[in-house]
């Protein structure tokens, strides 16, 4: 992974997150995993119980996570996603990519702490819409009144700062 001084690719702004997660209706989180602990599973827990998205679950070693049928990759989905959203380690980015492109998604959104330049430059080249290095359910959340700064809504409003 380069680092954050190497970083020359642009990615969308505020507003143009809002409208890619605004037009998307089905969305494959590669990487789904049904370990509590992982991003992925706390990130599809979020997207299947608060989000109005089509969430299909994609990993060859597994068959049922969160009570969903698991899909062993992109194009033995029973749909092809808008969006694709990558938890897989760096290596693995550009044969994501390649399956992403093969089944004719429109967008690649890569997880925190995920960058890729020639990924991104080739994703766009081929005109989807990419996302890096950040997080779906926080972008999600904080475009919809949900976020707290931990990344999760405590359900209490109140207007002075906690102390301590």
């Amino acid at each position: 992974m380069s680092s954050p001084a190497a970083r020359t690719w642009q990615g969308p702004s505020a507003p143009e997150r809002l409208a890619l997660l605004r037009r998307t209706r089905s969305l494959a989180v590669v990487g789904a995993s049904n370990n509590p602990a992982r991003a992925s599973y706390f990130v599809s827990t979020y997207l299947l119980s608060s989000t109005p998205y089509d969430v299909y679950l994609v990993n060859p070693r597994e068959t049922e996570i969160l009570g969903r049928p698991v899909y062993p990759s992109l194009d033995a989905l029973p749909v092809v996603p808008d969006l694709v959203d990558v938890f897989r380690r760096h290596d693995d980015l550009p044969t994501v990519l390649d399956e992403t492109l093969a089944v004719g998604a429109k967008a690649l959104w890569l997880q925190l702490g995920s960058w890729h330049e020639d990924v991104a430059q080739r994703a766009e080249d081929a005109g989807l819409d990419v996302v890096m290095d950040r997080c779906v359910k926080i972008e999600h959340a904080r475009f919809h009144g949900g976020l707290h700064l931990a990344g999760f809504d405590t359900g209490v409003i109140r207007a002075k700062r906690a102390l301590g």
